[in-house]
């Protein structure tokens, strides 16, 4: 029953929280715009990682996280790239991604905004958990984290905090 903490778009910096957020969580899934490695040694110290570069990470991210990964966790076929769309309107790379590799989940970044939502046509759960660091547009810091047990997602926990008082 793996325990999962889902963030994306860090751009450089972790919510003081996150360290408890995460604790106990078997991996740490980001979903890009990490902003530096040191972001990615962090989130390391807590669970085993798995991470994509996003459209600002540099030549330092990239070299230790791919443009998209796919990759099974608790029996469920998981796909996550940075820059995916959302259901029903998806990026054509996207669309092609997720008609051939059939996920049960797909995680994404980019929007700064949260969503999560069953997408019926694709017969997946779309991921997008919001952006987790201090730059950007958004107002409120989001973190996820979920279980898979037995095949099933559950205990799905929202953290948030205004972008300005996220400690």
């Amino acid at each position: 029953m793996p325990k999962i903490g889902i963030l994306s778009d860090t751009h450089g910096s972790l919510p003081d929280s996150v360290s408890d957020f995460f604790a106990g969580c078997d991996e740490i899934w980001h979903a890009g715009d990490v902003g530096n490695r040191t972001v990615l040694e962090q989130l390391a110290s807590i669970a085993n990682v798995r991470a994509v570069h996003g459209n600002i990470d540099g030549q330092d991210v990239r070299h230790v996280a791919n443009d998209h990964t796919f990759f099974i966790c608790g029996g469920k076929r998981v796909l996550m790239k940075h820059i995916g769309g959302r259901p029903g309107a998806y990026t054509p790379e996207t669309r092609e991604q997720i008609r051939s590799l059939r996920p049960d989940i797909f995680v994404c970044g980019h929007s700064h905004i949260l969503l999560i939502k069953f997408n019926k046509k694709d017969n997946l759960l779309h991921i997008n958990p919001g952006a987790a660091g201090s730059s950007g547009f958004h107002k409120m810091i989001t973190l996820l984290r979920f279980q898979i047990n037995e095949g099933n997602i559950s205990a799905m926990e929202l953290w948030e905090k205004p972008r300005k008082q996220a400690t």
